[in-house]
């Protein structure tokens, strides 16, 4: 027995020191230790499996291997009370097909697919496979620049993705991850984005959900391809200086069978409560991070994609429903924290665990969270009280801005509000503006059909609209086929309407969408100061009776200014004017209903010199032409040197 016990240590890749850490909740490589591993012992070739299952009767590994025979591969107990299960298999490789059969408490059994595995079998069928994921990176140069413009302000313009429906193949499949590579690069480099997200590609079963509800956190989902694609699609995109975000979903999991519910017979990954472990709205398992191991999982996972994928940060799903007890329960249906409250202390510190490990790890990363209610500090440093995000979303912005814009403009006089109270509290986070796929779904309609009046409004509407989000303070988001004006609601099941391109109206949206991205990366003064109250000032937010408001944005340097005037009324309003800071002459830069986006073409066409008069207490005032529901965006002119006598 003690020679078995010395060859099972001699096979293990967990040290003492990785038992220590497990157990402590401070394990952030599990990646490395557990899961199936492609490795040779005295000198032979196999696998060695490494599972943790600590309530189960007994383990084995089943697969084409041992033609699913779950006598033949037996995993053996770790002695250190990890409850960690391991066993080498000789001659298993890349390319095998395994899970593991659990023998629990009341004798009976399940199999499972392996929490830690790096691919999986095409859906619906579901076991893991062992697979090697080096690769041959190519993306030397924006991995490069990406460390060097750690902390620096620059442009964040985000293509919101769903691989399955952007575009389909001559057989009407979803594309391939190369495909993609072949494809959506060139189309998000053509339209100036800076970043793309990914809705989430981790391996999930049910199609339904989008890919939230995730079984195998740690492979790219194989219905486009392999590991090595989706690296080679990040590489392409990186190459072509686009950075990569995932959507991550740490919120909860999926009741499937093959997955982490009742993993070893009992409730292992989440809380048996159902009080504190079942998601009411999506019917889901919230994790228990009150239990080191599972804060170990996580965490791990999410440094495996910023080291083995390259990843440029995520996108965190739901963290609002992370942060209180009561999220989506009534009265009797959650339980209180130890002081009485409602707010999940044990989510709020793994929330905080999980930054501190990923801005130490990776400090030219982000971390993104999609929080909905007024919880404070959630893009603040963890040294500062908060919760050591990088950025939050809006949503407040989002709501406030899709309600105003749907009303017809006959009303809008009385709700000019709507559209001016974020600059309240724009600064109080770090905030990203979405117009993300959750608005253009379940009967929502889509954004352009949103839009009240006749076509012609519709689409300046719209204009606007984008107009407005790419100036306000904040990075940007917008979910594929918003570029153009999608007519019809998102359908995971089919792909976007690219024929609508063929229309004035739509290519004209595109354009628009095409030169606002360009205008906002070039020009330092709507990106530098993107988190500062110093980088916007109001010139006019009370016209309330003509609906025209007018601001400034600033960057850094003190020539770094643009003035930007929306008109959210269909008329034309000649000789407007507007106060501003400096003298001089000013030129448009921008205008929403320019020719080149199927607009009506009431242009500035000359530059205008400001006049010295007091207005909207300002020294100088600009007399400007606004066009019917449009934006304008103006910027000095800047004098010509005078050249020297040679």
């Amino acid at each position: 027995m003690q020679m078995n016990m010395e060859k099972i240590q001699h096979l293990s890749m967990f040290t003492e020191v990785d038992s220590q850490q497990f157990k402590s909740g401070t394990h952030y490589r599990l990646f490395e230790k557990l899961g199936s591993h492609i490795t040779t012992k005295d000198g032979m070739q196999g696998c060695l499996f490494a599972v943790w299952a600590p309530n189960a009767k007994s383990v084995s590994v089943i697969g084409d291997f041992n033609n699913w025979d779950n006598q033949s591969h037996p995993l053996h107990p770790r002695w250190d009370s990890t409850g960690i299960w391991e066993v080498f298999v000789p001659y298993v490789g890349h390319g095998n097909l395994y899970k593991y059969h659990i023998t629990i408490h009341n004798g009976q059994y399940i199999e499972k697919s392996d929490p830690f595995a790096k691919f999986a079998e095409v859906q619906p069928k579901k076991a893991s496979i062992v697979w090697d994921i080096q690769y041959q990176w190519g993306d030397k140069a924006w991995m490069t620049k990406r460390k060097k413009q750690a902390g620096k302000a620059k442009p964040f313009s985000v293509y919101e993705v769903h691989l399955g429906s952007w575009r389909k193949n001559a057989d009407n499949g979803s594309l391939s991850y190369r495909e993609h590579a072949d494809q959506l690069v060139n189309y998000v480099k053509e339209m100036g984005y800076t970043h793309i997200e990914l809705m989430p590609i981790m391996e999930y079963p049910y199609a339904p959900s989008w890919g939230y509800q995730v079984t195998g956190y740690y492979a790219p989902t194989s219905r486009f391809g392999t590991p090595q694609d989706f690296m080679y699609l990040v590489d392409q995109l990186h190459q072509a200086d686009i950075g990569v975000l995932l959507d991550w979903v740490p919120s909860h999991f999926p009741t499937d069978g093959n997955g982490l519910a009742f993993f070893d017979g009992t409730h292992l990954y989440d809380h048996a409560d159902p009080r504190k472990g079942f998601h009411p709205d999506w019917k889901t398992c919230i994790y228990n991070y009150g239990r080191p191991e599972v804060r170990d999982f996580l965490i791990s996972n999410a440094l495996f994609w910023l080291e083995k994928y390259h990843i440029d940060g995520f996108r965190v799903d739901a963290v609002a429903s992370m942060l209180y007890l009561d999220y989506s329960r009534d009265d009797g249906q959650w339980v209180a924290n130890k002081y009485g409250g409602n707010e999940n202390l044990e989510a709020i510190a793994f929330l905080k665990e999980l930054n501190e490990a990923i801005y130490g790890n990776f400090p030219d990363v982000v971390t993104i969270a999609e929080e909905s209610t007024a919880w404070p500090g959630v893009s603040r440093p963890t040294y500062d009280g908060g919760l050591g995000f990088g950025q939050k979303w809006m949503m407040g912005w989002m709501h406030d801005s899709l309600k105003y814009f749907k009303r017809p403009p006959i009303y809008r006089e009385y709700h000019q509000n709507e559209i001016t109270f974020s600059l309240i509290y724009a600064f109080s986070e770090n905030f990203m503006l979405p117009l993300s796929h959750d608005e253009v779904v379940h009967g929502k309609a889509s954004l352009i059909n949103k839009m009240p009046g006749d076509e012609w409004q519709r689409f300046a509407n719209l204009r606007l609209l984008y107009g407005c989000m790419f100036t306000h303070p904040g990075t940007k988001l917008l979910f594929m086929g918003g570029e153009f004006a999608q007519t019809s609601e998102w359908n995971f099941k089919g792909e976007l309407d690219w024929g609508l391109l063929q229309y004035d109206f739509h290519k004209g949206m595109q354009n628009w969408v095409k030169k606002l991205n360009n205008l906002y990366t070039s020009t330092p003064a709507l990106y530098e100061k993107s988190f500062s109250p110093d980088g916007f000032e109001w010139i006019a937010h009370d016209d309330n009776k003509n609906c025209v408001m007018a601001f400034i944005r600033k960057g850094k340097a003190k020539s770094a200014m643009l003035v930007v005037v929306c008109n959210f009324l269909p008329t034309v309003l000649h000789d407007y004017e507007i106060g501003i800071p400096a003298s001089g002459s000013w030129t448009e830069v921008l205008n929403s209903d320019a020719v080149a986006f199927n607009g009506s073409n009431v242009l500035n066409k000359k530059a205008i010199k400001a006049v010295k008069k007091e207005k909207h207490g300002k020294k100088y005032t600009l007399a400007v032409t606004l066009p019917p529901l449009g934006m304008v965006v103006f910027e000095k002119v800047k004098k010509k040197r005078k050249k020297k006598d040679a």
